[in-house]
């Protein structure tokens, strides 16, 4: 039976939380029983492996990052919601670069799976934010690999400290913002 006041939801939010601490390939079954207190079998009353951690962890950051792009783009359209979801992606990467490595690459197990779920949901969301720049639907597809690309490899260099240089990656990520808004307009 498992421990009263532990939750599937408890532990997932734990093994979350661990992996934007340590990196998500330093998360272990042992660190996380450590963190909840717990000892490491107890852990398998609430979920059945690593793997299966793992993937509620990717479901989980594909569900948030879904929850805030959808949040900041709201109202907005064109390259003012371009802006706005280039951000909140930015910012979740940077906030929670654990959780949000667990989503590259995580395998699904079908349409009923939670995390295709929470993918297509983060993919309607990307193109809403798209909507304004008219463009053909056959392009759309290519739009979104290029955005999620863009954001992803701008916001994991700065996660991981990959801007060494003593320019303001700042001013990099606008003028990124508007070559993109441009292209998309072309």
């Amino acid at each position: 039976m498992p421990r009263a006041g532990l939750a599937r939801s408890a532990v997932v939010g734990a093994a979350a939380d661990l992996a934007d601490e340590v990196g998500y390939h330093n998360l272990t079954m042992g660190l996380l029983a450590e963190r909840l207190g717990v000892r490491t079998p107890s852990l398998y009353k609430h979920v059945t492996s690593l793997a299966d951690v793992q993937h509620r962890i990717a479901t989980l950051a594909v569900t948030q990052l879904d929850d805030v792009t959808r949040d900041a783009i709201a109202g907005w359209a064109g390259r003012q919601a371009l802006a706005a979801l280039a951000t909140a992606f930015r910012d979740y990467i940077r906030h929670h670069p654990g959780r949000y490595v667990a989503t590259i690459g995580a395998p699904m197990s079908g349409h009923d799976d939670p995390l295709y779920q929470a993918g297509a949901r983060l993919l309607h969301t990307m193109t809403a934010a798209l909507r304004g720049y008219c463009l053909p639907s056959d392009q759309t597809v290519h739009a979104l690999r290029t955005l999620r690309a863009t954001f992803h490899g701008f916001a994991t260099l700065q996660a991981f400290n990959g801007f060494q240089r003593p320019d303001d990656p700042d001013e990099t990520f606008h003028w990124l913002i508007e070559l993109i808004d441009r292209g998309l307009r072309g």
